[in-house]
């Protein structure tokens, strides 16, 4: 059973961790947003004992939730485990497996992936987790197809995030994959985050940030670029506009936004096209045109490498949850 919008969803707390990933689960899922007018979420924060849990800086959560509660959501979420080398409770691990075997959609953050995969969720799946742990992950369960180099994962009833601002990401996918991209975008706005991350965690791996003038002028041209999606944009107009080379251009595209042009601008497009498809009726050719694509071959192509679906499988799941 996939979750539904208005279900519910459990977020585990435990001893010793950040307010941070739960933060970000009470965030999307908690707050009542009247405004969007749709079935919002019913968030419950979940301990494997009811009470006081210790967090960082010598607060505690206190809860009236045990793993009852989180076994029996519709969607339950493991934000992180104590310890990445420890071995996870076996009433934990029942848990996470009930929940499963109930149907529930499983997701894990940052460090979560390691309780999913303690439970046998994660054999032979694609998952993922921060860029720093994935080797530990591997080893410790070799059946675990560890990919460290994205945001996150979607594996149908399993999905993995990346390390703990990924979190934020994969959250907004399932508010997406819920209520559709206006009500995520929307959302998206109110925490003053961008709806969709184009790139993957391998951009952040020890990575220095630098900030100079071409940032801005990177900027000022993807500001342009999206507003002018329909048109053929190249690599030689976007340089143009930046006052650079073609070539010193790509160098600090992919500095600034961790990937390239070309990859950024199919993204975007992409992005652009989802509004498209679920509130109108217009054609799918008309659609590629309309978000700059050649022809709707090859919007059809690469939507189906970044959506994992085809433009009209994407819009009868909406049409149908209308």
């Amino acid at each position: 059973m996939r979750s539904r919008a208005g279900s519910a969803v459990a977020v585990l707390a435990y001893e010793g961790m950040s307010p941070f990933e739960t933060g970000i689960v009470t965030e999307v899922f908690g707050l009542v947003r009247p405004e969007l007018d749709v079935p919002w979420y019913d968030l419950a924060v979940c301990a494997e004992r009811p009470g006081p849990v210790p967090i960082i800086g010598g607060a505690a959560i206190h809860t009236e939730h045990g793993l009852d509660t989180f076994a029996s959501a519709d969607t339950v979420i493991v934000p992180g485990v104590p310890d990445v080398r420890g071995e996870c409770s076996p009433e934990l691990v029942a848990a996470l497996r009930l929940a499963h075997e109930r149907g529930a959609r499983v997701v894990s953050i940052c460090s979560g992936a390691f309780a999913l995969a303690a439970a046998g969720l994660l054999d032979h799946r694609p998952a993922t987790t921060h860029w720093q742990y994935a080797g530990l992950l591997r080893r410790r369960f070799p059946l675990v197809q560890v990919n460290p180099d994205v945001l996150y994962i979607d594996d149908g009833d399993v999905l993995t995030s990346a390390g703990s601002a990924a979190g934020l990401d994969l959250c907004l996918y399932l508010v997406r994959r819920d209520h559709g991209p206006s009500v995520a975008n929307a959302v998206a706005r109110r925490l003053v985050i961008p709806p969709h991350r184009d790139g993957g965690q391998a951009q952040f791996i020890e990575a220095p940030v630098t900030v100079d003038a071409d940032d801005d002028r990177i900027a000022r041209v993807t500001t342009w670029a999206l507003a002018n999606l329909r048109e053929e944009i190249t690599v030689d107009v976007l340089a143009a506009r930046a006052h650079m080379s073609a070539r010193t251009f790509l160098r600090h595209f992919a500095r600034c936004m961790g990937t390239s042009p070309a990859r950024w601008l199919i993204g975007q497009r992409i992005q652009a096209s989802l509004t498209l498809l679920e509130k109108t009726s217009a054609p799918v050719e008309e659609i590629a045109r309309a978000v700059g694509f050649a022809s709707p071959v090859t919007f059809r192509s690469h939507f189906l490498r970044v959506m994992r679906t085809s433009p009209s499988a994407y819009r009868r799941a909406f049409t149908a949850t209308s």
